[in-house]
C-alpha cells in the first residue's frame, strides 16, 4: 500500500467586525478549531488564546495540523466571546463560525470568509481570515525579553505592558506571531521565557527582520 503524502501546516487566524456581546465593553473572543472525521461527528483540535476587548482580534497562537494530500479534511472555526473561566464553550456567547476544507485554505494560502451563525445567517459583518504556511523546519528558539524605563501611560498607576512579535510576509505585510503575557503596574518588566518555532518567527530565515511592538 502506498504511503500517504502528508505535510504539517500552520494556520494563522484573524477576525474583523465581530458581534459585540458585552455590555459596557467589547467582546473577548477566542477561536476554536474543530475537525470532522466522518458524518456529523466533530471533535476539538485546539483553541487560541482569548483576546480581551477586541472586535478585530489577531490571534497569536497558531494551529498546527497534518495536511493529507489525498483526503478531504473538513474544518470548522468557531468564534466565542469568553466571559468566564470554564473550559466548556456552551456557556459562552457564540459569535460565528466558518466551515471549509483544509485543502481550500492550503490552495489559496489565505482565505477571507464571512462568519455565519448556527442557523446559517450572517454573523453581522463578521469575517475570518485564515493563512496557511507549510512547516519545513522543526527548529525552536527560546526568547527571554525584558524592558527598562518604559513610558508611563496610565494616570492612576503604572503601565501594564506586553509585547507583540511580528514577521514580514512576501507582500510586505506584518503578521503577528507571538504575544507575551501582560505584566501589571511595571515600567521595568521581565516577561516569561517562551518557545517559538523558527518557521513561525521568521520563516526559518535568520537574516529576516522581525518587528517587536510594545503595547500598554
Amino acid at each position: 500500500m502506498a504511503a500517504q503524502c502528508v505535510t504539517k501546516v500552520e494556520l494563522s487566524i484573524a477576525c474583523t467586525n465581530l458581534l459585540d456581546k458585552d455590555v459596557g465593553s467589547k467582546s473577548d473572543p477566542l477561536c476554536v478549531l474543530l475537525q470532522n472525521t466522518s458524518g456529523q461527528q466533530w471533535y476539538e483540535v485546539d483553541r487560541t488564546e482569548r483576546v480581551k476587548n477586541s472586535l478585530n482580534p489577531k490571534f497569536a497562537k497558531k494551529f498546527l495540523i497534518d495536511y493529507y494530500f489525498e483526503l478531504v479534511q473538513k474544518l470548522k472555526f468557531g468564534i466565542y466571546d469568553i466571559d468566564n473561566k470554564t473550559f466548556d464553550l456552551n456557556d459562552d456567547d457564540f459569535l460565528g463560525e466558518l466551515e471549509c476544507t483544509l485543502g481550500q485554505i492550503v490552495s489559496s494560502r489565505t482565505i477571507t470568509k464571512p462568519l455565519v451563525l448556527k442557523n446559517g445567517r450572517p454573523a453581522g459583518r463578521g469575517s475570518i481570515m485564515i493563512t496557511a504556511e507549510e512547516v519545513k523546519d522543526n527548529r525552536v528558539v527560546v526568547l527571554e525579553v525584558e524592558a527598562r524605563k518604559l513610558d508611563n501611560k496610565d494616570f492612576f498607576g503604572k503601565s501594564d505592558p506586553y509585547l507583540e512579535f511580528h514577521k514580514q510576509t512576501g507582500d510586505g505585510n506584518w503578521v503577528m506571531v507571538h504575544r507575551t503575557e501582560v505584566i501589571k503596574n511595571n515600567l521595568n518588566p521581565v516577561w516569561r521565557p517562551f518557545k517559538i518555532s523558527l518557521n513561525s518567527l521568521c520563516y526559518s530565515d535568520m537574516d529576516k527582520s522581525i518587528k517587536v511592538m510594545h503595547m500598554k
